[in-house]
């Protein structure tokens, strides 16, 4: 299984428009080789470089999503996904543009084909949606974004 995206490379730094300090949308994501089996899709967006001052756990998860079709071949840019979104580290569910406060942070896109439909309430979270796909997935993948705003 692949993710890719048209707006930036496995590593490679996340244009401006996709930040707080552009216009905010989500990238284009497109799901490749899903695997056979596979019931629904779930993504987790999250940020590992937080300072510890601000989140303890030095995480913050930006898009959480599960229950998409497993024929869902990708997120079009700016759009709402198919699934249910749930949420974020700001308790709201949508999707939180990279907005590091101090240095260029990594941001983790990762797709995760599951057996099953999750059984979660709509506004459950990451640590939720992880317990919740434990025994289900049958293939992940990632693809890893940077964004700096003190270029």
């Amino acid at each position: 299984m692949k993710l890719e995206s048209s707006a930036f490379e496995d590593g490679g730094m996340i244009p401006t428009k996709y930040a707080c300090d552009g216009d905010k949308v989500n990238p284009s994501l497109a799901f490749l080789e899903v695997p056979a089996g596979t019931k629904t899709l779930s993504l987790i967006m999250e940020d590992p470089d937080v300072p510890r001052s601000l989140r303890p756990d030095g995480m913050f998860d930006h898009w959480v999503i599960w229950n998409m079709p497993a024929n869902t071949k990708g997120i079009d840019e700016n759009s709402k996904p198919p699934g249910i979104v749930g949420q974020n580290s700001r308790g709201t569910l949508e999707y939180v543009p990279p907005c590091p406060p101090d240095r260029e942070h990594r941001y983790f896109f990762m797709l995760y084909a599951l057996d099953d439909t999750l059984q979660l309430s709509p506004t459950s979270n990451k640590p939720d949606l992880l317990k919740a796909m434990i025994g289900h997935i049958i293939d992940q993948a990632q693809l890893v974004g940077r964004y700096n705003r003190n270029k």
